[in-house]
């Protein structure tokens, strides 16, 4: 994939990713891999499906890329995302940052994450021994400026 963001059931590749905000003025890229984990709330998960609505997806992962060029300028983000079924282990998110600096290249991968927990509709299904449920997914209006706060608050911690 040549894409900064994407929604896709293909398995995740962090190196193309960082590979993309790679640039000759760039002293760092920082990489985040969210991974599916073997246990939830005390249970433990099999493995996940996520579901998204990809055009409105996308848009919210455009969105943020937008918000991080206007907050770190001379950084660089990509972000995708899988859906479909997940194994204990594989990649559900890789986001990558790269930028002349260090802390811009954390922080703008740091805020990425949060944002998209916060406005990227994509839910998770988990599955676990006994049953399964419903995660809920993002829940804040894109436009709620104290949720964008709390992600900036947080990347910048």
């Amino acid at each position: 994939m040549t894409s900064l963001t994407a929604i896709t059931p293909s398995v995740l590749d962090p190196v193309a990713l960082a590979h993309l905000v790679e640039a000759a003025g760039h002293g760092a890229v920082c990489t985040f891999v969210g991974v599916v984990r073997d246990h939830h709330a005390g249970r433990q998960v099999t493995h996940l499906v996520y579901e998204a609505y990809e055009p409105l997806a996308l848009k919210a992962l455009d969105r943020i890329l937008i918000e991080c060029a206007d907050t770190w300028p001379t950084a660089r983000v990509a972000i995708h995302h899988r859906t479909g079924p997940l194994a204990i282990g594989e990649a559900s998110v890789v986001i990558a940052a790269g930028s002349p600096h260090r802390a811009e290249a954390f922080a703008a991968t740091r805020y990425s994450i949060e944002r998209l927990k916060q406005i990227v509709p994509i839910w998770k299904h988990e599955f676990f021994d006994g049953g399964t449920e419903w995660v809920e997914g993002a829940t804040a209006d894109p436009d709620d400026a104290g949720a964008r706060a709390e992600a900036m608050r947080r990347a910048c911690a």
